[in-house]
């Protein structure tokens, strides 16, 4: 289980800021976007795409990186 947390446009777009995802141990970044695609529809990934991942303490973008317990899920932000 993976809970996913979802933060501004990305938010908007699956209409809830978390939600809990029955993933595969080992499950990776690509993993979790496939799925959410599958779930929220193809216009999704194009958001997903552009997305940085904190997975555990790491802020990434590696879709190959495995998830941990916790992912937020981050859109680009503007502003200072």
């Amino acid at each position: 289980m993976v809970e996913v947390r979802y933060f501004a446009a990305i938010a908007d777009a699956v209409g809830k800021d978390a939600e809990t995802l029955d993933l595969p141990p080992g499950a990776t970044v690509a993993d979790l976007r496939t799925h959410l695609a599958a779930a929220y529809g193809p216009d999704l990934d194009k958001m997903l795409a552009v997305c940085a991942y904190l997975v555990g303490d790491e802020l990434t973008r590696d879709t190959t990186v495995s998830l941990t317990p916790r992912v937020d899920v981050l859109p680009p932000f503007a502003g200072g």
